[in-house]
């Protein structure tokens, strides 16, 4: 039964989220903060030098098998449909501290992203207004601006946020795939036999053992977001029957169109060994002005700024309510004020706040080695957090002491979770393995070094959650809202 609680500022004993997020609102979320926009211009540049237009072939290879981790989190979220989706899941499977490892990782993971989106919002905003090279303490102003209005846009309430998602869906929609069809129908200058030429980055095993890898790892930043969903599962209705729709949706909506729209810039490109050469530095506005004329340039910059932006709303909505899941079970310092709700419906402000708060000051350091160092983590923290209820579902299933939910795979449950274990874990070591990108040893290693750091810092603080001598210990796994009388959770 789906319920609306009173309005109060509680503690995370009293009211429960609002359910006022339907299929399409949380398809929305997900579908934005996966943003096809922004996951076919923040990697194309770097896999197209790195392993040439062949490249190509890993954005399938990828959706495919972050398909298959959408279907577990599928059966995971009608086992679990509660706030924090990967750290409840983690939890229910293996235990409170398993769960806390995971929101531990997703935590940091998508926090430092913040930062780095509204980075690139800032940049691209301030081009499509018109700033000719504005200076960094400008790009890390209007940056911080841009933090903020996504946070005020989070704590106001869902009908702004959800206001803003379909704005961004439908703009996302429009420009992914008007680029498609514009280039793939009328703009086609490279043959098909092109997807198939490495353009001189190698040849035979060397070059699916170096480039195309490479380009795995960078390919997986643009089919990530789609958890989000499950993140908000408190506060959707029907969230058993909607919320495997939505995840599994959500990617592949936006996978096809990220695949799309790649497939018709590949075939648009005038040359390719100019883009090789780095000679044209930036293949995708070159291409489009080429196909559109320099008019186009601007609209571009306006739609990577819609998308970063939509993309930060989504990320900061999702791990926000991560953190404030973490301090309702009591396993988070400041347990007290992050778990509290507030407001007409319920949100988690201060878990909104503290995001804020943490990805703001990273701002003002982003030209450092420190910021680089720190930002490393980011992509890497969905993959490890992502990893770990996959993993933790497989364990259960090997025991066979896996009992569904509403929502399950059938007779393929059992080898779509095994594979996608596989395949989850073969990607996460893959984005992790030390390249010389950087020029710079630490950087190279630097998912390591921070995977260690926040791992120590982690160990220092799970220490105290679970020490048995502490006043307030850890909360039993929580029913959903919807299954408790009332709609509050116990």
């Amino acid at each position: 039964m789906d319920t609306h609680p009173a309005p109060s500022e509680s503690t995370s004993s009293g009211a429960a989220p609002t359910r006022d997020f339907t299929l399409r609102s949380a398809f929305a979320l997900s579908f934005s903060d996966i943003s096809p926009i922004v996951g076919i211009y923040a990697v194309f540049a770097i896999c197209i030098v790195a392993a040439g237009p062949a490249f190509f072939w890993a954005l399938p290879i990828v959706l495919i098998g972050q398909l298959l981790v959408a279907a577990v989190f599928g059966e995971l979220v009608s086992k679990w449909p509660l706030q924090g989706s990967v750290y409840a899941w983690s939890r229910g499977l293996l235990g409170a501290k398993y769960g806390w490892v995971t929101m531990w990782v997703y935590g940091w993971g998508l926090t430092l992203t913040l930062s780095a989106l509204a980075l690139a919002a800032s940049g691209y905003l301030l081009g499509a207004l018109g700033a000719d090279a504005p200076g960094q303490t400008t790009v890390v102003l209007v940056a911080l601006l841009i933090l903020l209005a996504a946070s005020g846009a989070n704590m106001i309430g869902s009908v702004l946020l959800r206001t803003l998602l379909y704005l961004s869906m439908t703009a996302e929609l429009v420009a992914s795939i008007g680029i498609g069809v514009t280039l793939l129908f009328f703009h086609h200058h490279q043959p098909f036999s092109v997807l198939f030429h490495s353009a001189g980055t190698g040849s035979g095993w060397s070059w699916f053992s170096t480039p195309f890898l490479t380009t795995i790892a960078f390919v997986g930043f643009s089919f990530l977001g789609f958890e989000s969903a499950g993140s908000i599962a408190e506060e959707v209705q029907e969230s058993r029957k909607v919320l495997p729709k939505a995840i599994l949706l959500s990617l592949a909506a936006a996978g096809c169109l990220v695949i799309f729209a790649t497939l018709g810039i590949v075939l648009a490109i005038p040359s390719v060994p100019d883009v090789m050469s780095g000679t044209v530095a930036d293949p995708i506005s070159s291409t489009l002005q080429d196909a559109m004329g320099n008019g186009i340039g601007r609209v571009l910059l306006a739609m990577l700024a819609i998308g970063f932006t939509a993309s930060l709303i989504a990320v900061q909505a999702a791990v926000s309510r991560g953190i404030w899941a973490g301090a309702r079970d009591r396993v988070l310092p400041g347990q007290s004020v992050l778990g509290r709700l507030s407001g007409k419906e319920n949100l988690p402000r201060h878990a909104i706040a503290l995001t804020a708060i943490i990805a703001g000051p990273l701002l003002f350091i982003s030209t450092s080695k420190v910021y680089a160092l720190l930002l490393s983590f980011g992509n890497a923290g969905f993959y490890l957090s992502f990893a770990l209820p996959v993993v933790g579902l497989a364990i259960v299933k090997l025991r066979g002491q896996w009992v569904p939910g509403d929502h399950t795979l059938g007779g393929l449950s059992k080898p779509i979770t095994y594979v996608a274990a596989i395949w989850i874990a073969l990607e996460t070591i893959n984005i992790a393995w030390p390249r010389d990108l950087y020029g710079v040893w630490y950087l190279n290693w630097g998912l390591v070094i921070m995977t260690v750091v926040i791992g120590a810092i982690g160990a220092l603080v799970m220490s105290w959650v679970f020490n048995p001598s502490r006043p307030q210990s850890p909360r039993r796994q929580p029913e959903p809202a919807d299954e408790v009388e009332g709609g509050s959770v116990a």
